[in-house]
């Protein structure tokens, strides 16, 4: 690719981010991945961020608690974790902190009805005038996860007219189903927000891009002033991930036991239970691989359909949930090298998508991991042509969510691939982050 470099008059970036330098949380690996490529073309971060991260030294980089009570508990609890780790003196402050916050939460609640980072952009819009005000900044760059940040861009930018760029990590209208396009206003406060949220920033970004073509459909929809005169111009990054650190790629070698392994979140809607139900019925056609097959929960607790699960198949031992990987201290290694580290040794890695509508905007961040690990992905997906592309490019088993009868399928071709030492080998074409600021640039600057 060619470099990109930025305009002298554009370089100095404010960068509005709830999460930056969490180890491990895909929201802050997604702009965090992305600031030594941003550093090489000329940008010259001033980075505004939660306290639930490490202080970066790299480039002024301002802290700031959230002011109203349910975001001060989050990030206190993140923050006492950075500083003494999870043992008995986190459990004491943050019980009693969470504690004493309960009736101040529950008015917030009932007054608001908000998200409990929304109030985050406070402090951030303060900060950040005072830092355009004494002419430190170009351009404003507000990145979301957490909405507040793009809050306090839209703030900003009406308040000082720069330029502002926006990142949209997660599609801000939830539709129900495939006939809803969002057009109407939620009833739930939250949701209602965040629909004058996104047109906000439609109108008043400069340049706005999401992480998926479907979601960039739907704005569009939503939206019919994007991409016109006056308006914010709108385009589909790739986010894509950084190659694991200090984690060359070995030979696979076929173990003892067929090892499916899946990392990050569990929710009722993207559950192991239905990989349990397909290994119950698969067990039913080869009682060997009972006992030959695991499956390995990496990075959160169970789900409550997993657990259900788990008793009515007696998977106890079957099922192995070692829970989030942190950094080794006898080691040195971070929790993502450890969790890279993991991945390359998986049989296959689950990718489950889930079955809300919500998902044919939306690309599980760990499938650009996954990626990097060169070995085969077991995608159960719904609604998402184009990660069903990506995954089908690249070599990979795939099964559609809600089809049980599919899902066993698959299982059955994995298993007999495994015992016959024949499992996929996929192509190993990983999306790297250079691709991701490239096309932010090109946008910007071309």
């Amino acid at each position: 690719m060619k470099k990109i470099s930025v305009p002298p008059t554009q370089r100095r970036w404010l960068l509005l981010t709830h999460a930056f330098n969490m180890d491990g949380r895909a929201a802050s690996l997604t702009i965090t991945d992305k600031i030594p490529y941003f550093l090489e073309a000329g940008v010259q971060p001033i980075v505004l961020s939660a306290i639930t991260g490490i202080h970066d030294t790299r480039f002024p980089h301002q802290q700031f608690l959230a002011w109203g009570p349910s975001a001060f508990r989050f990030d206190f609890r993140h923050w006492i974790a950075n500083q003494y780790g999870r043992g008995w003196f986190y459990k004491l402050t943050t019980r009693t902190v969470s504690v004493l916050l309960a009736p101040f939460i529950a008015i917030e609640k009932l007054l608001l009805g908000y998200s409990s980072q929304w109030s985050w952009a406070i402090p951030a819009f303060l900060r950040g005038y005072w830092l355009i005000k004494s002419g430190k900044v170009d351009v404003i760059y507000s990145i979301g996860s957490a909405w507040s940040a793009h809050l306090a861009g839209v703030w900003l930018k009406r308040a000082t007219g720069l330029p502002l760029i926006s990142e949209v990590h997660d599609p801000l209208v939830i539709r129900k189903g495939p006939n809803d396009l969002g057009m109407e206003k939620p009833r739930n406060r939250d949701a209602r927000f965040r629909h004058y949220l996104e047109q906000q920033l439609c109108k008043y970004s400069d340049d706005v891009w999401w992480f998926t073509d479907g979601a960039l459909h739907y704005a569009k929809i939503r939206n019919p002033n994007l991409n016109t005169p006056g308006n914010a111009r709108g385009f589909v990054v790739m986010p894509g991930a950084n190659p694991p650190i200090a984690a060359e790629r070995t030979p696979h070698h076929y173990g003892n036991y067929l090892n499916l392994c899946h990392f990050g979140s569990l929710a009722n809607d993207r559950s192991l239970s239905m990989i349990l139900r397909a290994v119950h019925t698969l067990v039913a056609k080869y009682p060997e691989a009972r006992e030959l097959i695991k499956v390995h929960a990496y990075g959160a607790p169970l789900d409550s359909l997993t657990v259900e699960a788990i008793k009515q198949y007696d998977y106890a031992d079957l099922l192995v949930a070692h829970g989030r990987l942190e950094r080794d201290p006898v080691t040195g290694q971070s929790g993502r090298e450890r969790v890279a580290q993991k991945m390359q040794e998986a049989d296959v890695l689950l990718l489950l998508h889930g079955n809300d509508e919500w998902c044919a905007e939306y690309i599980p961040s760990k499938f650009y991991d996954y990626l990097w690990a060169g070995r085969p992905i077991w995608g159960i997906t719904h609604r998402n042509p184009q990660l069903d592309q990506m995954l089908t490019e690249r070599g990979s088993y795939l099964s559609a969510d809600g089809d049980a009868a599919g899902i066993a399928m698959t299982l059955e071709r994995i298993w007999l691939d495994w015992k016959s030492r024949q499992l996929i080998t996929p192509i190993y074409n990983p999306i790297g982050v250079d691709q991701a600021v490239h096309t932010i640039l090109s946008h910007l600057y071309s």
